[in-house]
């Protein structure tokens, strides 16, 4: 039975070691449908949505990640990846990637996939799938094999990619949120 609202948003945490066992497709619909009813400035629905299961597609957009992070210059960010069991993506299974039309003007599409993003996880969680919120997905669209992933997904180019939702089922049980810090939240009257 999936959790409640409140009860999703306290336990959801960010899962950084996922097994192989892909989420079931019906879950996968649900997850579809709480990203597609997400509200939007004007109802632009700037964004489109990208549900990735092909293993061969996902074990791909891994290596490529990898190889554009190992040739960076500054080694901070894969020493911290390495130091995590060595993949970009922690192994998840399915990648719910989010790309949006290039904005005529600032702010409006980030914050629309956010409200995206937040309702992919939610519904994630609710259904008792783990997730990540990636923001590195985008190193996997670096350079030529970024022409190959935007071809094979059916990206225009006239869009950005934002971020992903990794999903699975974390290989490490026991994963907690952060514990909620309240001092941060001020009720003006």
């Amino acid at each position: 039975m999936p959790l409640d609202t409140m009860e999703a948003i306290r336990t959801r945490y960010s899962c950084r070691a996922f097994t192989d066992k892909m989420p079931p497709d019906g879950d996968l619909k649900l997850i579809a449908e709480a990203a597609a009813a997400s509200p939007s400035g004007s109802n632009r629905q700037p964004w489109r949505v990208i549900i990735v299961k092909n293993k061969e597609l996902v074990s791909d957009m891994e290596a490529a990640a990898m190889a554009n992070v190992s040739a960076m210059p500054d080694k901070a960010m894969y020493d911290r990846i390495m130091s995590r069991g060595g993949k970009a993506y922690y192994n998840a299974p399915c990648y719910v990637i989010i790309h949006f039309e290039k904005p005529a003007s600032p702010g409006g599409a980030s914050g629309d996939c956010g409200i995206l993003i937040e309702n992919v996880a939610l519904a994630a969680t609710s259904l008792g799938i783990n997730s990540l919120i990636c923001g590195m997905i985008s190193l996997a669209f670096a350079g030529e094999k970024g022409v190959e992933f935007r071809s094979r997904l059916g990206i225009p180019e006239d869009h950005d990619i934002g971020v992903a939702v990794l999903l699975g089922y974390a290989a490490e049980p026991g994963g907690k949120p952060h514990e909620p810090d309240l001092e941060k939240v001020t009720f003006f009257e």
